[in-house]
């Protein structure tokens, strides 16, 4: 039951954005719009909301945090050993992507789900740590395998833009710092808060679930799956590790598995298609690793 109540109801959402678009319910245009919306808006509102409204006591768990992220560098590593050994140039920088980036989406629905407010609270502020890193590891992946000459300049530039100009950065780091000023919201803007952002996680999982689609698997399988197999059963493993190294326990312990099982993000086809890497491979990464990531999350629901 618990795995049910954790997972049934994003599985539920993913099928329903599918059915919608074959029902032609939903389009392209509008499943952009959303995703904007998502991102640019009520996404950051959401995360703003709970990390800034949260007690300042709770302060940041640390030991979770830089467990998270020590996984992350592993898992980088890890995936550049392999590029050097059997990833072609062309799709180099989308393998590395769909090795270690997560969706934020899905894990913000499944940890709300199972662990509430607190969890969601230790997953948003870990998120605002580790988007900068993982970031600047993609472009930096990215700019190296797209077979472009880069000052390094132009290569700072690339970079700071992508980090500066995240709203989920920004939004997390702005919760942070209400946090330590200002505390919990007062009850009128909470309610606005809560009103609006209670369109958040639906509209991002029929917004996914609608971009889903089996065609690019052709030719793009066995990266793919690789891909896979690094996020979903290494990337577990290797974060399992770090956490009992760093002595965390409890709910941040529990939020930990959970990100180290989510599958990876949506985002990693837009900075594919702007550094010059596979697109092809980045949306076969998508569909497999978001179908694939429901068993080690039910394994981790379940321990």
């Amino acid at each position: 039951m618990v795995v049910l109540n954790g997972l049934f109801p994003v599985l539920a959402l993913l099928f329903l954005g599918g059915c919608l678009k074959k029902l032609r319910l939903t389009n392209d245009a509008f499943l952009k719009t959303a995703d904007k919306l998502v991102y640019f808006i009520f996404f950051p509102a959401m995360l703003f909301w709970k990390i800034g409204g949260a007690r300042t006591a709770d302060g940041i768990h640390w030991p979770f945090c830089l467990a998270s992220l020590t996984a992350v560098g592993i898992l980088y590593l890890i995936s550049a050993g392999v590029i050097l050994l059997a990833v072609p140039e062309f799709e180099a920088g989308s393998f590395s992507q769909a090795c270690y980036r997560f969706n934020t989406y899905i894990g913000m629905a499944v940890i709300l789900g199972t662990l509430g407010e607190e969890g969601a609270r230790h997953f948003g502020i870990m998120v605002g740590f580790a988007i900068p890193i993982i970031n600047t590891l993609a472009v930096s992946t990215l700019i190296w395998h797209s077979g472009r000459r880069f000052s390094p300049g132009e290569r700072l530039r690339i970079t700071g833009r992508a980090l500066v100009s995240n709203p989920l950065i920004l939004a997390c780091a702005a919760g942070i710092l209400h946090a330590r000023l200002a505390g919990a919201f007062p009850a009128f803007i909470d309610g606005a808060f809560k009103l609006a952002t209670s369109v958040t996680l639906p509209l991002a999982l029929i917004s996914i679930g609608g971009t889903l689609t089996f065609e690019t698997l052709r030719g793009h399988l066995k990266l793919s799956l690789v891909a896979a197999a690094l996020k979903l059963i290494l990337f577990p493993l290797v974060g399992y590790t770090c956490l009992k190294y760093y002595s965390v326990s409890g709910v941040p312990f529990k939020v930990g598995m959970i990100f180290f099982a989510l599958p990876t993000s949506t985002a990693i086809y837009v900075l594919s298609s702007q550094l010059n890497s596979s697109t092809a491979l980045a949306s076969a990464s998508i569909v497999v690793s978001t179908l694939l990531s429901f068993i080690p999350l039910s394994i981790v629901l379940l321990l």
